[in-house]
């Protein structure tokens, strides 16, 4: 501890050094006063106008345009410390504000007492330009001067400190990511930012301020163009982003538009209409190719307070989004809504809780198709300046643990937000300003590596989202494989067997253990497309339907562990006509025996509908088995199965004059057994046995 006679002194020195350094800094400084620039009274006139046009709309809070008007006061006279300090406040409110910093000091140096918190301004220009120590250095400068009254700076200045030793952290210990830029056919010399990608990647819709904005208006505030909503996709031959359109005048207005989120299918758009009220959120769905009109969510939702991001959950019944109402721990925090099947709308949003929530902002938030991780965007728990991208896991009892910041360098010292993950969890997606893009702020796609080897980075390494010294990737060794979430996709098109042309058709996802619908979707029917999310650890009967079609019925076990996979499985739709056949996937027996196990209800009640709806069919129902075993044992099991299944029809109210049952054991595999003898993997080989091992039903008239 340092004594008091001691500290005055110091104190005494520290004062009396600076006031002879602010003595020599003040001749240095130049205001606007014509005695200072007698030969060149013109220029001056100019200038001085120009530096008080920037004072008029620095008043006004129109950042941009008073910079335009202080470059041109700055060219003539650059060494006026008020000056150099408003444009520091500028660049400071710009997508460019690691530039504040040289004004700050610049203004410093030119007059000590330019303002009462230059040394907070220093310190937040070192701060964001990731320089933690210097950073610190002024904040505790400030924190000398300040009035201990003034007890909400005090503890703002306190944050800005702890994240400085946050950032610190996190930089020791970066993050092994690669960085790509998505190229001039999602970027352009405008700003792009708020991407949202469907879960397989197919798909990125995000916002834009260009030049062919529906209206091609300037916002009188920034003189930016009006945002827009705008979509590309991803070509599936080479992996390319597809030429981006704006996604047209169903959802773009005149004035500001922004996506707030997207269903992991891509057939849901969530929108921000900040124009219409305090900040409401919209719901557009694809159909036809196209999303139509926007309809408001309910009032539990878009209340008459402000809401931002939205995320749906992969079954449709969960929605998250940030809202301002009060109630809540903060300015904004992170609810959710489950829907309300009888009401068909969203029901009363509960908040998150402490656990999630701080007294700061929270938002940007994404709900994983997993649907047991989120990312949302913080300006509490440990941040390494201002907004940082958190991460929470969900466990068994539906509880979010306690957020984990998702590190250096995706996180920045400045605002990180609207972060989202792909299905396989290998790839994010954000905006970033960087010098080597196209615009101010250009779209980057994250890939995700192993901790297995350590990064060799280039000779710097201050990466991202809005980062301040924006340089290049960090440079890996060759990719190694990394762990996955466990997640399947099951994507495809839907088609007429006979003409091939697309379908609309409407798909069940049922979880088989319990019997129960876990959601339900559409094909479109322009493209036939359709996309379901799959979380591991279930087993999953799916069901396709079309009106004057036979059902067709897909089987999917994921193990809790399977990692991510991803399925294409095209769907051809029989009509009902004679001599059709239908394999039942999702028709189940106990292990060797003929009994129908309870997870086979689902497909059975899907088979007594299609029965009741076309009272004149008549039905054959077929057992069949694998090569596996003795063959008159097969086709004596086949027979019994079949029976069981036309038994359990009888029970159901369906006449025994319309069903008749047969085995045919292992007679009329679908894979042979010399095909199954050439496949190299066990999994291989028992994924083609159960292939073989099915129920079918065939028409045998109408």
């Amino acid at each position: 501890m340092i004594t008091g006679g001691i500290y005055m002194k110091k104190l005494l020195t520290l004062v009396l050094t600076l006031s002879l350094f602010s003595a020599l800094a003040q001749q240095k400084d130049m205001p606007f006063e014509k005695d200072l620039f007698k030969d060149r009274k013109d220029e001056f006139k100019t200038a001085k106008k120009a530096f008080e046009a920037g004072e008029e709309f620095f008043k006004q809070y129109q950042f941009d345009k008073a910079e335009v008007e202080f470059d041109k006061a700055y060219a003539f006279n650059p060494n006026y410390s008020k000056l150099n300090y408003y444009l520091g406040m500028c660049v400071l409110n710009s997508s460019y504000k690691f530039k504040a910093l040289n004004y700050f000091k610049k203004a410093y140096e030119l007059n000590p007492n330019v303002a009462p918190e230059i040394n907070l301004l220093i310190g937040i220009g070192y701060h964001i330009n990731g320089d933690w120590d210097n950073g610190i250095k002024h904040y505790e400068y400030h924190k000398k001067v300040l009035n201990p009254k003034n007890t909400d700076t005090l503890e703002y200045i306190n944050k800005k400190i702890s994240e400085c030793k946050t950032g610190k952290d996190l930089v020791a210990k970066p993050k092994r990511v690669w960085v790509d830029n998505l190229g001039k056919n999602v970027n352009t010399e405008f700003p792009e930012y708020g991407p949202f990608i469907s879960a397989d990647e197919s798909v990125i819709i995000y916002t834009g301020r260009r030049s062919d904005t529906r209206g091609g208006k300037k916002d009188e505030g920034d003189g930016k163009f009006f945002e827009d909503i705008y979509l590309s996709k991803r070509n599936p031959k080479n992996g390319e982003w597809e030429k981006a359109i704006n996604i047209g005048e169903n959802i773009n207005t005149e004035n500001h538009d922004a996506p707030s989120g997207l269903s992991p299918d891509g057939k849901l758009l969530y929108i921000f209409y900040g124009w219409k009220g305090g900040g409401d959120i919209y719901q557009s769905k694809l159909k036809d190719g196209q999303y139509g009109k926007p309809e408001k969510l309910s009032s539990n939702v878009s209340s008459k307070y402000y809401e931002s991001s939205a995320s749906v959950s992969f079954d449709g019944k969960e929605l998250y989004f940030a809202s301002e109402r009060p109630g809540g721990f903060g300015g904004e925090d992170i609810y959710v809504s489950r829907w309300d099947e009888k009401k068909k709308e969203w029901g009363p949003a509960e908040n998150l809780g402490a656990n999630i929530n701080t007294k700061y902002r929270e938002t940007g938030v994404f709900l994983h198709p997993d649907g047991e991780t989120m990312y949302f965007s913080s300006q509490g728990h440990s941040t390494m300046g201002g907004f940082d991208i958190f991460m929470s896991k969900r466990d068994e009892k539906g509880v979010w643990g306690a957020p984990v910041n998702i590190g250096y360098p995706i996180n920045s010292p400045d605002d990180d937000v609207f972060f989202v993950v792909s299905g396989s969890g290998r790839y994010g997606y954000y905006s970033s300003f960087r010098q080597d893009g196209y615009g101010e702020k250009d779209l980057y796609r994250i890939t995700f590596l192993g901790p297995e080897k350590p990064p060799i980075p280039s000779t710097e390494d201050n990466l991202i989202a809005s980062l301040v010294n924006p340089v290049r990737e960090i440079v890996i060794e060759p990719k190694v494989e990394v762990s996955t979430v466990n997640l399947a996709i099951l994507k495809g098109i839907i088609r007429d067997a006979r003409t091939l042309q697309p379908l609309e058709a409407k798909l069940e996802l049922i979880d088989n253990d319990k019997n129960e619908l876990v959601t339900t979707l559409t094909s479109d029917s322009k493209s036939g497309a359709y996309l379901v999310t799959i979380p591991a650890g279930k087993n999953y009967g799916i069901s396709v339907k079309a009106e004057g079609y036979l059902f067709h019925s897909e089987n999917v076990d994921i193990p809790k562990a399977s990692g991510y996979k991803e399925y294409e499985k095209n769907v051809d739709l029989k009509k009902v006509e004679v001599g059709q056949t239908i394999v039942l996937r999702n028709i189940f027996f106990d292990y060797d025996k003929a009994t129908l196990r309870d997870a086979s209800r689902n497909e059975l009640e899907r088979l007594i509908k299609l029965l009741n709806e076309n009272p004149t069919l008549r039905i054959e129902i077929s057992g069949h088995t694998d090569t596996q075993g003795d063959a008159t044992y097969n086709q004596k099991l086949s027979e019994n199965r079949a029976k069981a299944v036309v038994e359990y029809l009888v029970r159901a109210g369906i006449s025994a004059s319309r069903l008749e049952y047969k085995g045919y054991g292992e007679s009329k595999t679908q894979i042979s057994e010399a095909d199954i003898l050439k496949m190299k993997t066990k999994t291989e080989r028992e994924d083609a046995h159960q292939q073989n091992r099915r129920t079918e039903f065939k028409i045998l008239s109408k």
